[in-house]
């Protein structure tokens, strides 16, 4: 799920102007990689609470990677076709998160 979109952000980080290097380009690559590491996170722990706070926090670096796609579009570091596509995947994903925290509620309070 998260992993074409970090692949995505650390293609299009290799592109970007010098002056991005300590500033946008480690925000992007880190909130990207905060998408699937927080996930398999949240996995990893025994209670279906602790998963869903793991799962609240990828989505929140979802949401942190679209305003950064935004901010490369006005800044001309990327075209409007691409920040289409980006934006497209990143909700996408924002709906598989918020599916998965959905169904984790739902097991938590015993239903199916």
């Amino acid at each position: 799920m998260g992993r074409e979109i970090r692949n995505r952000i650390y293609h299009i980080t290799k592109g970007m102007p010098k002056s991005e290097t300590y500033n946008l380009v480690p925000q992007m690559r880190r909130a990207a990689i905060s998408v699937t590491a927080n996930i398999a996170e949240g996995y990893g722990r025994y209670h279906f609470q602790e998963n869903i706070q793991f799962l609240r926090m990828a989505r929140g670096s979802l949401y942190e990677l679209l305003d950064h796609i935004t901010t490369c579009n006005d800044l001309g570091y990327i075209s409007d076709e691409i920040n289409t596509e980006l934006n497209n995947l990143l909700y996408l994903n924002i709906k598989k998160v918020n599916g998965y925290i959905s169904y984790l509620e739902k097991r938590k309070h015993g239903e199916k």
